[in-house]
């Protein structure tokens, strides 16, 4: 096996395929392998086909936020089809942190991650282990990150900016699929 094959293997890239453009995101299952695994689960089941890209985060829609952030969230799958929640893999756990582009998982409360995914524009550290975002201080499992098609992500988030984070109609995702 060349040594291209091993790193192919060990970095899997997506292919987010929106109605606006597409995103190609690398992952990192030797940092994240839970988080990883679980994404790739949705990806191989085809499942996040004709979702969606549902909210985006400016620095101007969350104004009763204190820690203000910058992301577009995505991957809402029907709950009757999610996978059970994953535990949190912390940044602190992993040493990945919220850059600009990184890939990383939605929750509400530590262990509770299932399909929803964000993306961060600009550095998010609040989002980190540690980051004051979420009150319990865990942060977000990030897991990869954008390696083209950040311009499409910025045109997402900037899409509708007087309608607040929860936009209609939404960004259709189309599909995303391994880069084989």
């Amino acid at each position: 096996m060349s040594s291209f094959s091993l790193i192919a293997q060990e970095m899997p890239v997506c292919i987010i395929k929106t109605e606006l453009g597409d995103i190609r995101v690398e992952l990192y299952p030797n940092k994240a392998p839970i988080t990883v695994a679980n994404f790739l689960k949705y990806v191989d089941s085809q499942l996040y086909d004709n979702s969606s890209f549902f909210r985006a985060v400016t620095m101007s829609n969350q104004p009763k936020d204190s820690i203000k952030i910058e992301v577009i969230q995505g991957g809402d799958v029907d709950s009757l089809k999610q996978f059970p929640a994953i535990p949190l893999e912390t940044t602190f756990q992993t040493g990945l942190a919220h850059k600009d582009g990184t890939i990383s998982m939605a929750r509400s409360a530590p262990n509770t991650a299932t399909c929803s995914f964000f993306i961060c524009i600009n550095d998010q550290p609040s989002l980190d282990f540690g980051g004051k975002r979420n009150k319990d201080g865990q942060g977000f499992a990030a897991f990869g990150k954008v390696i083209s098609g950040m311009d499409v992500v910025k045109k997402i988030q900037q899409l509708y900016p007087d309608q607040g984070q929860y936009f209609k109609p939404a960004v259709k995702i189309i599909s995303i699929r391994r880069n084989l």
